[in-house]
């Protein structure tokens, strides 16, 4: 066990020989940290959390009462093989959230990146790659293998099929279901996620110019309206050679490999 000396630990907190707990790490009554735990500088683990398996937690993150993090998949194929759970810098994670390792079927490793929220009750699967500014609101639940890229939003109640990718910037309303990825900035909503237009009111939000955000509308109505399939109508606009960044976060998106279908506009 590696407590750095400016570390504060309640005295009825659990600390197993082997963590490296870092300086200036706060962790609360009753909490749990396992062995093979990594916590960076300025991490809080407040009372009644488990951090556990071999598990990093990046500087200043956050983890809030009743959550687990970094226990085994809820994957019936795992058969005990070590496997990784690696989550970055300024985190907040809420009551009761649950974040399980990989499997070795996926690569071993669930990744989180920095400065996300996940809010109440919120579950990250088995080999997810969630990326920075994202975030899950209450109750959210995202499976195995998923790709969350950069600033998604994720409405409460909803969840996210194993496999589905959302690009950056998207954003889903709250209890809906996602069972085909979903193009960067774009809005799904509906019990069965249909994608329903453009994340306009985050694209605003950011500070995107307008001529991008005009550009990306036509991009979406040359997506949703022309001729033959979604893929193809990706190349053409491809092949026409965007000077928008954004479409062309949408185009190679799109064009990306995956293994699930996409949500065409509607």
């Amino acid at each position: 066990m590696a407590v750095d000396p400016a570390a504060r630990v309640h005295p009825s907190a659990v600390i197993e020989d082997g963590a490296e707990i870092g300086p200036d790490c706060e962790i609360g009554a009753f909490s749990v940290i396992g062995a093979r735990v990594r916590l960076g500088r300025g991490v809080v683990v407040k009372s009644h959390a488990i951090v556990t398996g071999l598990t990093e937690v990046g500087d200043e993150t956050q983890i809030f009462p009743f959550s687990n993090i970094g226990d085994i998949p809820q994957d019936l194929k795992y058969a005990g093989e070590e496997t990784r759970l690696v989550i970055g810098a300024r985190n907040r994670i809420r009551e009761g959230v649950t974040m399980n390792t990989g499997t070795a079927g996926g690569g071993g490793v669930t990744r989180v990146g920095d400065d996300c929220l996940f809010m109440l009750g919120t579950h990250v699967g088995h080999d997810a790659r969630i990326g920075n500014g994202v975030i899950l609101a209450n109750h959210a639940a995202v499976a195995g293998h998923c790709v969350l890229e950069d600033r998604v939003i994720v409405g409460g109640l909803s969840g996210i099929h194993q496999w589905v990718r959302i690009g950056r910037g998207a954003i889903i309303g709250a209890v809906t279901m996602v069972t085909h990825d979903v193009i960067p900035y774009g809005l799904v909503q509906g019990p069965r996620g249909v994608l329903d237009g453009l994340n306009l009111v985050g694209l605003k939000r950011a500070g995107v110019a307008k001529e991008d955000i005009t550009a990306l509308r036509a991009a979406y109505q040359a997506l949703a309206q022309g001729e033959g399939a979604f893929q193809e109508r990706a190349r053409r606009l491809q092949a026409e050679d965007p000077a928008s960044p954004y479409v062309r976060d949408v185009v190679d998106f799109v064009l990306g490999a995956s293994d699930r279908s996409f949500l065409t506009p509607g």
